[in-house]
């Protein structure tokens, strides 16, 4: 499918878009809080990813490449619309919820309502699985301040996941 993408293919484009569409949309949707930028961020990360295609080196998949770039799309619509804060020290308080148990959408719903710094390094570090190092670099930040990030941002919902179990027990 690269092959094709890189000689300007429109199967092969369309096939990857079909593909891999909704799930760069979750990755966008991630980082960004507003459902509709974040599919502008996806598609304008699609049309990236088959203009600059010709640089994609064939080392590694190239899923993983396309992937880094919509990853770098939203950190930089973030920055551009000063939304990439990494010193917030405000906490905002979880949504109420009586459930019992956590359903995977409680926790993506606990991990969106995270200070925009806090979110940006958990979910470069838990869920993408990049380094400090890289981290620091992507974000322009130290790898102290990304490690601290992370912790707080940790601290954050161990403190939201005690609510959440306090609830259910009331």
């Amino acid at each position: 499918m690269a092959r094709g993408i890189i000689r300007g293919d429109g199967k092969a484009q369309r096939a990857f878009y079909e593909k891999y569409s909704g799930k760069f949309l979750a990755i966008c949707c991630r980082y960004i809080k507003d459902r509709m930028a974040a599919e502008d961020v996806m598609v304008e990360s699609m049309m990236r990813i088959f203009e600059k295609s010709s640089q994609f080196d064939f080392q590694g998949s190239f899923e993983g490449w396309s992937k880094r770039l919509v990853i770098n799309q939203a950190l930089g619509y973030l920055r551009s619309k000063k939304m990439l804060e990494t010193d917030v020290e405000e906490i905002r308080e979880t949504a109420d919820t009586t459930e019992s148990f956590l359903e995977t959408e409680d926790l993506l719903q606990m991990i969106q309502e995270l200070p925009s710094g806090y979110r940006m390094v958990f979910n470069l570090y838990a869920i993408e699985g990049y380094s400090h190092a890289e981290i620091a670099e992507l974000l322009g930040i130290s790898e102290g301040t990304s490690k601290s990030q992370l912790s707080r941002a940790r601290a954050v919902l161990q403190e939201q996941l005690k609510k959440n179990e306090l609830q259910s027990i009331v």
